[in-house]
């Protein structure tokens, strides 16, 4: 079996102490590169280098590659003190835990109070609002500091957008430009480098490239892990897709482009899901979809596919959970309740509960078999034990996509100590959405992040076309009411033969494959 790229020794028990001495943490290769890069920047400034931007997918361990950055260049005493900005409370807890494992401490600061002055070997954690509400407070704070050298932190940087014409409409993005103006050191994570608005962020450069006969401009990262890396070197699990497709049914519409009433016998027009070629059909087809009661039943395949194969996972890994993402609140609950009725145990959670923060800790450590989230299951949220996403939703951008499902990549390290690699994969189910199945085949890649603005009256866009990337293999298996389109990584076949050579699934085969 091949090494993994991290140490997999066993751990002490109980959570460890700040300040204590701890066992050595041996750096992954991309991290050792990034200690390299920020030493670097420090020894040869320049206009703009103090800007470091990662892009890294979950798993990666940027949580621990940034504090391990700090911890070297401290003990070379090029550094004196961290800053962490995140852009929710939430995920606090991850980056204590990790500096406590490396001996240092974090204050979490959030209130209108001046905070005290970390000790060296320590740092503050503010949240992207408290920064903008009480940028002056902190300003004073950090000219305190005066000579001594520290570094700004900023998780999922992306979030901070910069406009130069709406400032207040980016108010993160020009307090963190403004708090940090001083910092030796900016150091932007992110695992989703995308903005649907296609502004720019902080702590990254942004260079100008010709794409055809265009001149654009291009956020670039200044190290970049892509998942598929990851995944063969063991350190995040594979995903595999089941994309279920089928036909939806709408009432046609009459010449005066009004729907039929209710009950009315009205002719109906049939549109096969993931054939569908037109924009306004696509989106309608997959609000139907989604819906638990609607005559396709393409929602409730997925979600009784997706149990199915929770209890399949189960076999081997006893403690395995799954994650649905629903599209909203009303939604969620008739998702929880059909859950119920088989007898699993469900958490739903929404940003609207107070409560829902320790149901998501509940389900870290091992209650309920499944998590039904609306809003907050993607940045941040840290579950190793998820190895099912069901994606029920009418939200398709690539970066919402990619997040909700990467959540079933992240590995328990104690328990994959025995697992080969690459390691026993996670499963995405879904409708078999045109957008979803083409992020699902880049999943695994990553992409730039071209700052340009859109054609007049087209609609703000993502990556995901996968121009001259490696495609995943796809498969699909006929069963006429409705395909499952079946999809495994990292790279992976064109569509196996069918039986059925009219099947608007197998005609789009035979197209791609004459192009």
């Amino acid at each position: 079996m091949a090494s993994p790229s991290f140490d997999l020794r066993p751990r002490p028990q109980g959570p460890p102490t700040p300040g204590a001495a701890q066992p050595r943490v041996e750096p992954r290769a991309w991290q050792s590169r990034l200690i390299q890069l920020l030493r670097a920047r420090l020894l040869r400034p320049e206009p703009g280098g103090h800007d470091v931007l990662i892009h890294a997918g979950p798993g990666a361990g940027k949580t621990l590659g940034a504090l391990l950055s700090f911890q070297r260049l401290q003990q070379e005493k090029r550094l004196d003190r961290f800053v962490i900005f995140c852009h929710r409370s939430a995920i606090a807890s991850q980056w204590r835990s990790t500096a406590a494992r490396l001996g240092l401490e974090i204050l979490d600061w959030d209130s209108g109070q001046s905070p005290e002055d970390p000790h060296p070997s320590s740092g503050l954690l503010v949240s992207y609002q408290a920064a903008a509400r009480h940028r002056q407070l902190l300003q004073h704070t950090f000219e305190r500091w005066g000579p001594h050298p520290w570094l700004a932190i900023a998780d999922e940087v992306h979030h901070l957008g910069l406009d130069p014409e709406e400032p207040e409409a980016a108010a993160w993005g020009h307090a963190f430009a403004g708090l940090t103006q001083a910092a030796a050191l900016r150091l932007g994570l992110t695992g989703t480098p995308f903005r649907a608005d296609q502004l720019a962020f902080c702590a990254a450069r942004r260079v100008t490239v010709r794409e055809g006969d265009q001149i654009v401009e291009r956020i670039a990262p200044d190290l970049c892990v892509e998942p598929r890396q990851l995944i063969a070197a063991g350190d995040v699990r594979p995903l595999e897709f089941r994309f279920q497709d089928g036909w939806v049914d709408h009432a046609r519409l009459d010449p005066d482009n009004t729907a039929p009433p209710p009950g009315s016998s009205g002719d109906v027009e049939r549109s096969p899901l993931s054939a569908e070629s037109r924009e306004s059909w696509r989106a309608r087809n997959l609000r139907r979809a989604i819906k638990l009661g609607d005559p396709s039943s393409i929602a409730l395949r997925v979600l009784l596919n997706a149990r199915r194969r929770l209890e399949l996972v189960r076999q081997s890994d006893a403690g395995a959970g799954g994650l649905v993402i629903a599209r909203d609140i009303a939604h969620a609950r008739r998702i929880g309740a059909l859950l119920q009725e088989e007898g699993d145990q469900v958490h739903l959670v929404h940003s609207l509960d107070p409560e829902s923060g320790q149901r998501l800790s509940q389900f870290q450590r091992g209650e309920a078999d499944w998590l039904v989230s609306i809003d907050m299951c993607a940045e941040g949220f840290d579950a190793p034990r998820l190895r099912v996403v069901a994606y029920l939703t009418t939200v398709v951008t690539r970066s919402r996509f990619v997040q909700a499902i990467t959540r079933a990549v992240r590995l328990d390290n104690d328990k994959a100590a025995g697992e080969p690699i690459p390691r026993h994969p996670s499963y995405v189910f879904a409708p078999a959405d045109p957008l979803l199945i083409s992020y699902a085949r880049t999943w695994a890649l990553s992409e730039p992040y071209l700052l340009r603005p859109p054609a007049p009256g087209a609609p703000l866009n993502e990556p995901g076309g996968g121009a001259g990337s490696v495609l995943l293999p796809l498969s699909a298996i006929d069963d006429q009411a409705g395909d499952v389109i079946a999809m495994g990584g990292p790279m992976l076949p064109a569509f196996l033969p069918r039986s059925n050579p009219d099947h608007p699934l197998n005609r789009n085969a035979s197209l791609a494959q004459q192009a």
